[in-house]
């Protein structure tokens, strides 16, 4: 192998394909990304055997070739080059990768690259494409709920439901849930797969703010989802099991609503939330009925108290809920939409001294602004 790259174009290329590399291998070979001419230019694809990441950096090849070195090592390498230099690849005996930029040259020993396990490609038919920007906006709105906790690996995922031209994403842990529906390009028939939300957080880093559409493969037959944009493929496992429905979780209907300004409530949540974290990072929020002023946000701790007032459009019984911090602070910063929607409803067996849970009923509802 001998080839021929631009150090810019080969760092961003590294710095995309690394997200993929294992932190903690089993396999050596997991630590490595995998370097091969292909195309005119210079193939990287890292992978953890969960999620695999390929990049295609432009280059003038002279022979053909592939190796595998440590990702972690030729990255840090190469970000540490001149950025306007070319950087020049090639393979030696041993798997010896050889590295000369201007005045620098470095030798990395790798392994065969044989042994780098193998991922899917694109080459497939698309089952669908998907507008970046829309896909990139759906995905900061859903993925954040899925669960971290590996007890329950189902609601790791996300929920992608495919019905025509539409795909409706969901998230949900223990507290919350997430839903959002977007258009799609290319009608496909009724299915539904659930994607590990790490595939599709790395995938939201890597969509443009574009109207270019990103093509989306279901590989059914190898239990894949496979996502293909100019000069990038991420292929992920999918994750077996029956996602929760979450339809009968949500409430249909609600005693008590609210619309209120993001901004107003993020303002309000703020100063509330420096007192919960010093409690049980519980912030309350109290809604007058019909005709009364909107919303008070309240904290308290041993350490202080606090009290904020949010105007706020509000139909049905007034009511009081009680929010972990956090999770308001995360809908806030994800939801993009003015208004905020609040329905709630009471299940008859509480008291009206009752303050009711309902993280993990919340639906993020983002509405047209009203005029």
């Amino acid at each position: 192998m001998n080839v021929t790259v631009m150090q810019a174009n080969l760092a961003r290329g590294l710095g995309v394909a690394g997200r993929a590399v294992s932190s903690r291998a089993t396999l050596p070979v997991l630590a490595n990304v995998l370097l091969k001419t292909d195309n005119a230019g210079l193939k990287l694809t890292a992978t953890n055997l969960e999620i695999g990441i390929t990049y295609w950096v432009p280059g003038k090849i002279e022979t053909d070739g592939a190796t595998t070195v440590p990702a972690k090592l030729l990255t840090d390498l190469v970000n540490s080059l001149p950025a306007s230099e070319r950087v020049d690849l090639a393979l030696q005996a041993t798997d010896t990768l050889h590295l000369t930029c201007g005045r620098f040259e470095t030798h990395i020993k790798g392994i065969d690259a044989d042994e780098f396990p193998a991922i899917g490609a694109a080459g497939e038919r698309p089952t669908t494409r998907i507008a970046q920007n829309v896909l990139r906006r759906a995905l900061a709105e859903t993925a954040f709920a899925a669960a971290s906790d590996e007890a329950r690996p189902i609601l790791t995922g996300v929920l992608a439901k495919f019905e025509g031209d539409q795909l409706t994403l969901a998230a949900a842990d223990n507290y919350r849930i997430a839903v959002k529906t977007i258009p799609i390009l290319d009608p496909v028939p009724d299915t539904s797969v659930v994607i590990p939300a790490r595939a599709l957080n790395e995938l939201a880093r890597v969509l443009a703010d574009v109207d270019d559409p990103v093509e989306v493969v279901l590989a059914g037959g190898r239990n894949q989802v496979l996502f293909h944009l100019d000069g990038i493929d991420l292929v992920s496992r999918l994750i077996d099991g029956q996602f929760p429905n979450y339809q009968q979780i949500v409430p249909q209907s609600h005693t008590t609503r609210a619309v209120l300004d993001r901004e107003e409530l993020l303002r309000a949540v703020r100063p509330a939330a420096l007192i919960a974290h010093e409690s049980a990072n519980i912030v309350k929020l109290q809604i007058g009925a019909d005709g009364e002023p909107g919303i008070t946000v309240s904290a308290s701790a041993e350490v202080g108290d606090h009290v904020g007032q949010v105007e706020a459009a509000v139909e049905g019984d007034g009511t009081t809920i009680a929010f972990n911090a956090r999770y308001l602070a995360e809908l806030r910063q994800r939801a993009k939409a003015p208004l905020v929607e609040l329905p709630m409803i009471f299940h008859q067996r509480l008291g009206a001294h009752d303050i009711q849970q309902l993280g993990s009923m919340l639906e993020q509802r983002l509405p047209k602004p009203r005029s």
